[in-house]
Order: C-alpha cells, then structure tokens, then sequence
C-alpha cells in the first residue's frame, strides 16, 4: 500500500543546532562513477525517451517501474576504478488499453534498446499515481457519492484506499483486468484522522485502467460507532506534557564517516548505498578493514519482500494480503525525513530520485538519513588493581522511514565496531479498525479497542535478502544447535553443554525453522581460510522476530508466498533471483513463475559456493488497546555477528572517550 526515492541521490548536511522539522537542506554532493550506483533523473529522463521514440510510448501506457539494470555478480567484483562502465536501465510497463506487460532494457551508455520482451499473464506493481488517481475518481463518481449518502456518509470526508488482489479471491469474471478493490474510511472532520471511520460492508471493485466502477461489493452496514479516534493534538484538544528538557545531539568536530559518490565509509566499514523503488535502501559491497586488508562480508544486502496478511475471514477482511515491496514498491512508499523530528544529531540527508508512471524523474528529499549514534557501553571491565577500562559504543545508521497507507515503517540498518550488522524495523501508525454489530468485550479474531469496534489480528512478515561474501564467494551454511548429554560418568551433574552443526549441503534442505529448544542458529562459513584457531572465517545470522505462519499447508495465502513457511531459506546466488513471491506477485496465485519455489526446484548444491540468505521476521501482531488510536513504535530486528572471523575481539583499539569531570582509563569509569 503506498505513498510517496530509486536514483542517485544527493546529499546534504543539517548542523545540529538546527532542530527546526522543515528546515531546508544544501550542498551537493559529488559523485564517483561505478556500476552500482543508482540510476540519475537524467537516465530515466533517457529511458522513456528512448522507448517514446523507438516503442511509441504515449499516455496510452504506464511504468511500472524503471530500475538500474545491475551488472552480474562477477562483472561488478571484476571492476575496477577507471574501467569502463555500460550503464543499462530495466523499464516495467503496460499499455492500458490492452493491459499487456513489457520489459525494457535500455543500453544507456550506447543510447538503444537492448530487448523489448512481452511478458504475458502477470501484472506488474500498482503504482502512487494510480493510488492518488482512483481516491480522486472515485470521489468524483455520482453513483459512488449516491452509495455514501443513502449511509449518512458524506463523500468529500472520505478516503478511498486502493487495494491490489491474490488470484483467488479475484471475482472470475475479471482476472484478466488490472484489478483493484477499495477500502472506504471516512473522516470526522476535514482535519480528522483519515482511518477513524471504516465504511463497513462496502467494497468497490474498480478496472485499475480505467477507473471504471465494475461493482459494489456490498454485505452490511454496521454504522460508525462513536470512536475516540483523533490523536493529532490541535484535532484532539489535547495540550501536550511540557515536563521535557531539550535534548540535543552535538558532533562539534563533524561527523566521523566519509561519503564520497556511493561509497561510504566510517570507522573499519566500507559499503556502497543504494536506493531504488521496491526494496527502498540496498547495501552493497559490504566490508570490514582488518588490519591492512579489507574483509569481504555481504555482496548486496535489502528488504526483498513485506507481505502482511489479516488474519480474519470476515467480509471486510478476507481479501486483506499486502505484499507492500512487491506489489506497491518500499523505495516508492518512502517520505522525507526531517531534523529534529526524525531525526537527531549532526545528519547527512541524501534525496532520491525515482520515476512516476510517465517515466519522468521526481525527487524525495531527505530520504536517507545517514548518521552516527552513541550506544551506551561498547566493552567495559573494573579490575580491583588496575581500576575501570571502558569504551563507548558508537553505531553508524542508514535509516528510511516508508508509510504504507495506514501504516508507518521505519528502517534502520545499522553497523557496530565490533563487527556486527543489525538491521531494526519500527511499525507504527494506526491500525485497521472495524466496527462490530453489537458491543462486545471480546472478538474472536481481533481485539476490541474502542465503542463496538475491533482490531483484527494480522502479521508482519519481512523477508531480508543477505547474499554473503564471507572472505569471498566460496561459502558453506552451518546449522548451529546447542543440547544438554546425557547425564553420565564423565558428566555426573548434567552440566555439560554441547553444539552440533549440520552443514545445509542443497536446495532440497533450503527451508529451515527456528528452534527455540535447541536455540537454533546459522553461520556462514569460508572452509577455504581459517582464522589464527583453525577454524573456518564465519558470520552467524543470530535469529530473533521470527514466528511461525501459522497457515493450513491448503491455504491458497501460503501457497502465493511459500516463503513465510520457514524462517530461513538458503539458495545458491543467480542473478535474476531477487524477489522471493516471485518478479509479479500482484494478482498472482504462486510463486511458481519466478519464486522461491522455482529457485530451489533443481536442488543445487550448496557447499563452498555463492550463497544467499532469505530471513523471514516481523511482528506477529496481537492487537491492544494500547496502540489505538495511534500505535507506539512495535520493534523487530536480527543481527549478523562475526564468529570466527576475527582472531580476537575487534574494537580492542575503540579510542577512549575525552574527560567529561573522569576519564574512561585507569581507576576511573564513563559509562552512563
């Protein structure tokens, strides 16, 4: 579900005095050319130009999508500075008119159109234009006005929420069409909460294409209790608290990373940025300078899939599964961020630049923030002789924040100087609410939150896609479990503690489930360098938000994306293996095309070669009356952690802090 970068992006600083949410940003940023770097305004603007003069391109026609056509693998890690780069971009559009799907690739550098492919039988993303367009049409529609006002409803407080549809709930009549249903809220006031108010009962059908009303899908009307729903203050007559003191982050000396093109690089980490419209930020060529040398870890690192299913078979809900990077797109749904409100400190803001379904280049503003966070302690030990040694912990932050129609996500990728790699995902924003017949305290598949009205149950699955270079391509995965033997001669009090590892050897054993008994856990394993111990160079992915689909193995929901059935997939590295439900999983029925499934249908082997993880967490959300009516953040998130890879501990040489009153040495402490 959307809002409003893919593109190169700009950068700009905001000094941290300057606190104001508004407040304009400057100074650009220079670039360096490499084969990653996200596409320019000026090579969609060249994308569509070409298609426009080569494929008569007109407003007849859509984007869905244009995106950097990356390079292989094995290109990219071959090139070098002052090499040649052949820049390609991958269009997705449509004719509306005929609804048939082609892809584009452009040779950019050349200027011509490598291959123009129809793709029959999918449907490609919806889009923020079509979203904005079919709230507007609607509103205007007579016989939609007529349907609100026989409700007491008036249409000009109303929002129309434009849904995309599974296969199998698509009336039959229409799975040929770009189909949409839509959701109606309406507000109190103009200046209300949009999603206060559920029209219950009504669905409208629409042809995407066209706008055109094909039916009103219509079951009952339970009318609009009197809900306590506003949470803006001014709306709510609510006067804020004035007990809190200014709390200002200051770097008087500057940051401490260095940004130059797509490179980044603070403290040991070294890794390119990206940003494009479905998985919003992308890590790629992660690394960690270890000594003289830098350390290969991670080749490309994103959110591939987010799919949320309600889990309540009412009439207002069984159609209720968003895959929200691959039917709408995170890069399309991000917002810009502002200083002091989002946040904090001295912040380096880069802009994205993504193309509207003309192909035309549009900018969002601050939609990277890039900053450094103090983390309480990094490693601290108080010798009774020698007195205290501490460090601080300093963490570097790539973090977007998307708002996908009712619902905020907040991303924050984050790096530590002890190597690890978190990756932290915040939901917020205001639940779905749906009014009951009759009050009750209780429902059987949600929770009530306010007068006659409950919040369904509904899941969060996230799906990261970790393709890891551990010292290199040539990796093995390890499944890690720890058990207790058996009480024994040589273990007489029962206290030993065991691990046992499994190597994953193929595809057939891809899928794999979290095991809390056995605090399950996986490493991925160079056997071709061994550490200073003899032991294989390793990261291990330390699982943590995971939980299980809870779906009948019938359910045509797990059927359309497998891939929330484990919680971990491995597959050997391929290229054109990004999306885990599949390239089009709008209106889609499987994942056979181009999905999970597919991928490890031919059982690779997967022992010392290029291997890609696909962790599957989120938020399985119980609702409470405690997040109406807005929610405070609900966090999830994973780590990866070297074990192995580093012959000792790695941030032995963190600085000590300067003095604050003590100093963080000999026979003192600075550790609040």
């Amino acid at each position: 579900m959307p809002h409003s970068t893919n593109g190169r992006y700009r950068s700009a600083r905001r000094a941290p005095s300057d606190t104001r949410c508004g407040a304009p940003s400057s100074e650009e940023n220079s670039m360096t050319a490499h084969p990653l770097d996200s596409l320019t305004a000026a090579e969609f603007t060249a994308t569509s130009a070409l298609l426009a003069q080569q494929k008569q391109i007109d407003a007849g026609w859509r984007y869905a999508s244009i995106i950097l056509k990356e390079p292989p693998k094995s290109e990219v890690k071959a090139w070098r500075e002052g090499d040649p780069i052949v820049r390609r971009s991958l269009a997705v559009l449509w004719n509306k008119q005929s609804n048939q799907v082609y892809e584009a690739v452009v040779n950019l550098s050349d200027g011509v159109l490598d291959s123009w492919t129809h793709v029959p039988g999918v449907t490609p993303n919806f889009t923020i234009d079509e979203y904005h367009d079919c709230d507007e049409t609607l509103r205007q529609n007579p016989e939609v006005r007529a349907r609100l006002q026989q409700r007491g409803v008036d249409p000009d407080l109303v929002l129309f929420d434009l849904w995309t549809y599974g296969r199998e709930v698509m009336p039959e009549q229409w799975r040929d069409r770009r189909l949409g249903w839509v959701d109606l809220w309406a507000r109190a006031t103009p200046d209300g909460n949009p999603y206060a108010h559920p029209v219950s009962g009504l669905k409208i059908i629409v042809d995407v294409n066209t706008m055109e009303v094909l039916d009103f899908d219509e079951a009952h009307d339970h009318g609009m209790p009197a809900v306590d729903a506003e949470y803006v203050p001014e709306v709510r007559g609510l006067k804020p608290r004035t007990d809190l003191k200014p709390l200002d982050v200051v770097q008087p000396e500057g940051v401490s990373f260095d940004l130059e093109g797509s490179r980044l690089r603070w403290q040991n980490w070294e890794f390119r940025l990206g940003f494009n419209y479905r998985e919003g930020p992308v890590l790629y060529q992660v690394r960690f300078k270890d000594g003289d040398e830098y350390r290969d870890i991670a080749y490309r690192m994103s959110l591939a899939e987010m799919i949320v299913p309600y889990r309540d078979s009412s009439f207002d809900h069984y159609r209720r599964t968003a895959f929200d990077i691959g039917e709408w797109g995170l890069g399309y749904m991000c917002t810009s961020l502002e200083l002091g409100c989002d946040c904090l400190g001295e912040i380096t803001y880069l802009d994205g630049v993504l193309p509207d379904t003309k192909g035309e280049p549009y900018t969002i503003k601050n939609v990277i923030c890039l900053h450094e966070e103090d983390d309480a302690v990094l490693w601290k030990h108080v010798d009774p002789d020698a007195g205290a040694e501490v460090r601080r912990m300093r963490r570097f932050v790539v973090s977007v924040h998307a708002t996908v129609a009712n619902y905020e996500y907040l991303v924050y990728l984050r790096f530590y100087p002890d190597g690890n790699i978190e990756c932290e995902i915040r939901a917020t924003g205001i639940m779905v609410t749906t009014p009951m017949s009759e009050q009750g305290t209780t429902f059987p598949t949600g929770t009530v939150v306010d007068e006659r009205t409950y919040a369904p149950y509904h899941q969060h699955f996230l799906v990261a896609r970790i393709d890891m270079d551990v010292d290199g391509e040539d990796n093995t995965v390890v499944e890690t479990e720890s058990f207790a033997p058996p009480i024994s001669e040589s273990n007489p009090l029962g206290l030993d503690l065991h691990t046992r590892a499994t190597v994953i050897e193929s595809e057939k054993d891809a899928g794999r489930t979290y095991r809390w008994e056995t605090q399950r856990g996986w490493k991925v394993q160079n056997p071709n360098r061994l550490n200073a111990w003899g032991n294989p160079t390793a990261y291990k992915l330390a699982p943590s938000g995971q939980f299980p689909a809870m779906f009948d193995a019938t359910s045509p929901v797990l059927k359309r994306n497998p891939v929330i059935g484990n919680t971990l997939w491995v597959t050997r590295h391929h290229d054109d293996q990004l999306w885990p439900a599949g390239d089009y999983p709008t209106q889609s029925a499987d994942d056979l095309g181009n999905g999970m499934t597919a991928w490890i249908s031919d059982d690779e082997s997967l022992v010392n070669t290029d291997v890609v993880l696909w962790y599957v967490f989120g938020i399985h959300h119980i609702t409470r009356t405690e997040d109406w009516p807005i929610m405070p953040v609900d966090k999830v998130s994973f780590e990866l952690k070297p074990f192995g890879f580093f012959d000792r501990n790695p941030s032995l040489d963190a600085p000590r802090s300067e003095p604050k009153g003590a100093c963080c040495g000999p026979s003192h402490t600075c550790d609040n």
